[in-house]
């Protein structure tokens, strides 16, 4: 454990220990001794001030014993002379350290901070020696001339990148700005681009390429008591063996300019996600996700011996939807009452899609422009958008593939 107060034997012995090191660093010395740099620094200050006043006075003692006037003229211009050029040198020091720092001081302003120290080096080298600069800006000689010596190579990978963070634009426009790095690397090695995510990602955020976030929520699950009798099947499983066997649908708001709203239900499938029915409506009662419904039936070509989960919102919980279930031999599931979780997939799908087609906006418009903005950005999602939950895959691609899968073991 470092200690708290130190003597005065130790600092002088630190202080006598930096000093008497070549090419000693604060940052080194105080690693040794297991104490703060800063608090070395000040050790090592307050000794030199202190010497320096001694020494200053013994210096001028000294040449006044030992210097004696010369009763030659050009004997004693020489001396001043002589002299003139020690005061110089003795001043020329803490004048250059200034001059580097107040340099130091404008290069690693504010946002520049990441900009490396050997950097600044590199910079001012013509104007400094390289010795001086380092010491003052207490990086390490050696350490330098190796940064110094693989500039090449960084610029290489700068021009790598730079040629990536172009492919990462192209495909990133191509989603509508929606794809992060996972999915731009999954778009890029569609493409025969062998990349790594990792350095994706590090690309996007030097480049300031991101995507968008989502904004407030309004609530749309009013419940109704009285679906309480319907049981919770799914129990936060949401995936599924197979397409056409697990379904889930949820409810939420499309925001209009005005302070209106139009609301959108959806059914997706948990095996693929994909939305097999939808229905967009300026209210929220239960025709609403009866039509989402009916769609689903005519997308799957019937419904017959599935399972369909949803929260406990009146519009489910209502006679009228229970029939429809009942016709199409859909069996009802529903999360606990007042819990987000057991509906999650469902309520991270929207917040998806409001991420992605308002894009930071308040809202969407006019109800016009709304319905073709969800209904492109829908479509899209089924053939387009790849999802985490599929390998990266779009839905229809995923579901092709896996009956493609099935074709080949029955054959």
């Amino acid at each position: 454990m470092a200690m708290k107060d130190y003597s005065d034997e130790f600092k002088a012995d630190a202080v006598t220990l930096f000093e008497s090191t070549p090419g000693a660093t604060y940052k080194s010395v105080a690693a040794d001794l297991s104490i703060n740099r800063n608090t070395l620094r000040t050790w090592v200050q307050r000794d030199r001030e202190r010497r320096g006043a001694n020494q200053t006075v013994t210096r001028t003692a000294a040449r006044s014993a030992q210097v004696t006037p010369s009763s030659d003229p050009d004997e004693r211009i020489r001396q001043l002379e002589a002299r003139v050029a020690e005061l110089e040198a003795s001043e020329r020091k803490p004048a250059t350290e200034r001059d580097i720092l107040r340099k130091a001081a404008k290069y690693f302003r504010g946002d520049e901070l990441v900009i490396s120290r050997f950097q600044f080096v590199d910079d001012h080298r013509d104007a400094f020696e390289v010795k001086r600069l380092c010491q003052v800006l207490d990086v390490n000689r050696s350490g330098y001339y190796k940064w110094r010596a693989g500039r090449e190579a960084r610029a290489a990978r700068q021009r790598a990148d730079q040629r990536l963070a172009a492919r990462i634009r192209e495909v990133h426009a191509d989603s509508g700005g929606a794809y992060g790095s996972p999915r731009v690397t999954a778009e890029l090695r569609d493409t025969g681009l062998h990349v790594n995510e990792k350095r994706v990602a590090r690309v996007m955020r030097t480049f300031s390429i991101t995507g968008v976030r989502l904004g407030r929520r309004i609530r749309t699950t009013l419940s109704d008591l009285a679906a309480s009798q319907v049981p919770g099947l799914f129990q936060r499983d949401f995936t599924a063996t197979e397409p056409g066997r697990k379904y889930m649908g949820d409810i939420t708001y499309l925001p209009l300019v005005g302070g209106e709203f139009l609301y959108l239900a959806t059914v997706l499938d948990c095996f693929s996600r994909k939305v097999v029915g939808w229905s967009i409506a300026d209210h929220m009662r239960t025709d609403l996700v009866a039509d989402a419904l009916k769609m689903a039936a005519r997308t799957r070509g019937g419904l017959d011996g599935s399972v369909f989960h949803s929260d406990h919102g009146a519009q489910y919980g209502a006679r009228a939807y229970a029939g429809l279930c009942d016709q199409l031999g859909v069996t009802r599931s529903m999360g606990a009452v007042g819990s987000s979780a057991d509906n999650a997939a469902c309520e991270s799908f929207h917040a998806s899609l409001k991420r992605e087609t308002l894009q930071g906006a308040r809202h969407y418009g006019d109800a016009a422009i709304c319905r073709r903005t969800v209904f492109a950005w829908l479509t899209r999602y089924n053939t387009r958008r790849r999802h985490s939950a599929n390998g990266h895959l779009s839905p229809d691609e995923h579901e092709r593939r896996h009956h493609a899968a099935k074709l080949t073991l029955a054959a």
